[in-house]
């Protein structure tokens, strides 16, 4: 098997088997288009709206520690996401092959480049994501069971596994059915927002208004302003999920496009209303020293029904860590397929299509990630490898436009979006980091020492006889064992 890059240098992908061609030694199958228009807007909404909404908002104000400042990041952060969401769009149906940024960027820029993005996604962003999500999951979970405290470090993590060992097992059974998790948890944590934002309209009618006085007055500097950035747009992260699972995607060309314009509208106005549900109810003392703040303002609004906010939360959080997971395996799975990594990432499920090694790799990382329970240490820690990562593909989109103009593009987003998107994205990563670049430093440090790592064991290709026996010893050992298979892909990354 072989695939053509962008720059023209053909690649083998897949060693033979005993001596046969792939497509002689490996059964095959393709993935059937089964992801509806609501199941993408599922995806988007189900997995922006997850931890983010319910823990971003302390962070936010706790850099700015102003309630105007804050609604305004908030809406900021909103159209910033929407207008990557736009050039995402073109670039996700022009390479309708599922793989996000790892796709767009191996297009783009060749093998080195893609491998990179794929590799800090393997070890940083991925598995940060699904920790932070997972953890708050947990958090709320356990916390009707500590109405007086917080809950126990150990039972959270305890909890926190649960949820990704479950979730991973659901994925791993069918992709209907998780996408039925998918689904329902999203209407379900609509509907804890819709209460949220009623509530609090309800208290602002009443008169209730003294939390907004002197709305401007708060501590400003750059790096407060970039790590409230930072917590604002970790709420928003998700925008480009759906891009992971394009191959799957029923008339990806009119439903992708679809999708972002139903989504990022509805996303962005129900954050602004919950912060300013949340802003009418909560002073400035309690939002500084709470974390769960969603609980504490269900302790003021709803009185005995309080217990039902955390309830609410974690069904919410549940279907974050569905999302990611969901888009995680697909990704690693792609990247299997240029021959990116090792080949039983590239296992599906003969019957129901679910790439279970792949999954399950993804939630043995997260599990790792549970060692640190620092919420905000792990949004700042990985923010900035992670909006430098998503600049490279948006300018990949601009060098695509000059090095292949007649590449199909149904969707061709103004030369202003993209300039635009990437100057902000550029200047959200300078400004904490001029005065604390550790974050940046390990981030850069971690992804150049891929490049050995791709020379040594991707780009190399006499590699010991040793090499593809272990390598088609273990494929053999998930085939039996999980009753998988490579797939052929729908589309090849050209």
């Amino acid at each position: 098997m072989t695939d053509r890059y962008a720059n023209g240098v053909t690649t083998s992908l897949v060693e033979p088997t005993n001596g046969r061609t792939a497509s002689e030694g490996e059964e095959k199958i393709v993935l059937k288009r089964k992801l509806t228009l609501i199941n993408g807007v599922a995806i988007i909404v189900g997995t922006i709206i997850g931890s983010g909404i319910f823990i971003a908002p302390t962070g936010v104000f706790l850099y700015t520690e102003s309630v105007g400042s804050s609604l305004l990041i908030w809406s900021t952060c909103g159209i910033l996401s929407t207008i990557g969401a736009l050039c995402y769009a073109e670039l996700g149906t022009s390479i309708t092959r599922s793989g996000g940024d790892y796709a767009y960027l191996l297009v783009s820029f060749g093998p080195l480049v893609g491998f990179l993005r794929l590799w800090i996604a393997l070890l940083i962003i991925r598995p940060t994501t699904q920790t932070i999500v997972a953890l708050t999951f947990a958090h709320y979970a356990a916390k009707p069971f500590f109405p007086d405290c917080d809950p126990p470090e150990n039972a959270v993590k305890l909890l926190a596994a649960i949820c990704l060992t479950l979730l991973t097992a659901i994925n791993c059974l069918s992709v209907k059915v998780s996408m039925k998790v998918q689904d329902v948890f999203t209407v379900g944590k609509l509907l804890a927002l819709i209460m949220i934002i009623l509530a609090g309209l309800y208290y602002m009618a009443t008169g209730k208004l003294e939390n907004f006085s002197n709305p401007w007055e708060g501590t400003y500097s750059a790096r407060n302003i970039g790590y409230a950035f930072y917590s604002g747009l970790f709420a928003f992260g998700g925008w480009n999920y759906l891009n992971f699972v394009t191959e799957e995607l029923q008339d990806p060309y009119k439903n992708l496009p679809r999708a972002i314009w139903i989504a990022m509208p509805l996303v962005t106005g129900i954050y602004v209303l919950v912060n300013l549900a949340y802003f009418a109810v909560v002073n400035k003392p309690e939002m500084l020293s709470s974390l769960a703040v969603a609980v504490t303002f269900g302790n003021r609004v709803f009185g005995p029904l309080a217990f039902m906010v955390p309830i609410f939360v974690a069904l919410s959080t549940f279907g974050g860590v569905n999302g990611v997971l969901f888009t995680s395996a697909r990704l690693f799975a792609t990247g299997a397929q240029e021959g990116h990594l090792p080949k039983f990432f590239q296992l599906f499920h003969v019957k129901q299509q679910t790439p279970i090694p792949s999954l399950i790799f993804t939630c043995l990382m997260s599990l790792l990630m549970l060692l640190t329970d620092n919420v905000y240490q792990l949004i700042n820690y990985f923010s900035s490898v992670l909006w430098l990562s998503v600049v490279a593909s948006i300018a990949g989109m601009l060098w695509l436009r000059h090095k292949r103009p007649d590449l199909p593009r149904p969707i061709k987003v103004h030369l202003a979006l993209p300039i635009i998107f990437m100057v902000s994205c550029v200047t959200l990563v300078l400004l904490p980091n001029l005065e604390e670049p550790g974050n940046l430093l390990i981030g850069i440090a971690i992804t150049l020492a891929g490049i050995p790592f791709y020379y040594g064991f991707i780009a190399w290709k006499n590699k010991p006889k040793c090499y593809g026996r272990l390598s088609n010893s273990v494929v053999e050992i998930c085939r039996a064992i999980f009753n998988t298979t490579i797939i052929e892909s729908n589309e090849t990354i050209n």
